[in-house]
């Protein structure tokens, strides 16, 4: 399951925001959110540019939450 959920609460976002930041529906996300849909690439590195964490953090392959140094 993705930590997409503790983030978004961590840094006081609705699903709404979230959804917006993500060019989606609220009910969209919160399928992502609970399961029902798998996240896409391209939202899955938006959420790691938003939350300042890496992609492997999101997917709950690390429990390290700094991210990766970007490329420049």
């Amino acid at each position: 399951m993705y930590r997409i959920r503790d983030l978004r609460e961590d840094n006081n976002k609705s699903q709404k925001e979230v959804a917006k930041i993500l060019g989606i529906q609220q009910n969209s996300y919160s399928q992502i959110e609970n399961g029902i849909n798998n996240l896409q690439i391209d939202h899955l590195i938006k959420l790691s540019i938003l939350y300042n964490t890496s992609t492997d953090y999101i997917l709950g392959l690390t429990r390290e939450k700094k991210p990766y140094p970007r490329i420049k």
